[in-house]
């Protein structure tokens, strides 16, 4: 009787940041190349990128992501299995030594996070519904981020990160969070404020 192969576990994403920030620190990492073989995972390896503008300490962090969160969410709430991006995107991203600097600030609390994050209720994540709701959950907080609301760039930076750590190491609990924290957090900022509505319906109207 033959015994079945294990099933090797995909590198974490302390790993893949780790590959990436080997090189050449002045040489742009394209996008396309950026998401080149992660399959599955490619969705949360773009929305990891789309978030770091929201992280860097000037007022226009927020309205560089929430564009890009938007475009991953609608994504996502139409069923793509992987990420589109225009090719003007899709041959940009970041510099190495930025993403580099990035990685080495949040490594240690990637390093506490492994601990706790893991591949589990993977398919929670494959569901046609799950998906939708957390495109849906994106394009609202993308909104959200891309207006100027004081303070809150940090805030919903952290709870994209949450999205996007979900979906690269394959974690339904983790999502689960996320969705919950992502509900609380666009009632919060966006349906007692009315700037949500308002935003969306006139989104909505430029796009017919």
């Amino acid at each position: 009787m033959t015994a079945e192969p294990r099933k090797v576990r995909e590198p974490g994403t302390r790993a893949l940041l780790d590959g990436f920030a080997v090189g050449d620190p002045d040489e742009v990492l394209r996008l396309r190349d950026l998401l080149a073989g992660l399959d599955r995972r490619a969705f949360g390896m773009l929305l990891f990128i789309a978030t770091l503008p929201a992280f860097i300490p000037i007022p226009i962090g927020g309205a560089v992501s929430g564009p890009l969160v938007m475009l991953i969410g609608a994504q996502l709430l139409i069923g793509m299995h992987r990420p589109w991006l225009p090719r003007f995107i899709a041959d940009r991203g970041p510099h190495r030594h930025a993403l580099a600097g990035f990685e080495r600030r949040i490594s240690p609390w990637l390093a506490r996070l492994e601990t706790f994050i893991r591949p589990r209720m993977s398919q929670l994540l494959s569901h046609r519904v799950a998906g939708m709701l957390t495109g849906l959950l994106l394009l609202l907080l993308g909104l959200l981020l891309s207006l100027p609301i004081p303070l809150t760039n940090y805030l919903f930076g952290g709870l994209l990160l949450m999205f996007a750590l979900a979906l690269l190491e394959r974690d339904g609990a983790l999502m689960l969070a996320a969705w919950i924290a992502g509900v609380i957090a666009i009632g919060v900022f966006g349906v007692l404020s009315g700037n949500l509505a308002t935003m969306f319906m006139r989104w909505v109207g430029m796009l017919g």
